[in-house]
């Protein structure tokens, strides 16, 4: 499972960059959107970190 976490910005970055081009937006114009696509990733993968840290060292 955790293997596959990857996918998951490229998923999220693919729908958003076919949603800019759909509505007929420049990637310039949606630049903010991808930012918030790697915070979000990030952050998914700080808190699964931080879970499976707690959980390795408190067993």
């Amino acid at each position: 499972m955790v293997k596959f976490f990857f996918l998951i910005p490229l998923l999220l970055s693919l729908v958003w960059w076919q949603y800019l081009r759909v509505n007929g937006w420049t990637l310039e114009q949606g630049k903010r959107g991808f930012y918030y696509i790697i915070a979000f990733s990030v952050a998914i993968a700080v808190f699964f970190g931080f879970m499976y840290g707690l959980n390795h060292y408190l067993n």
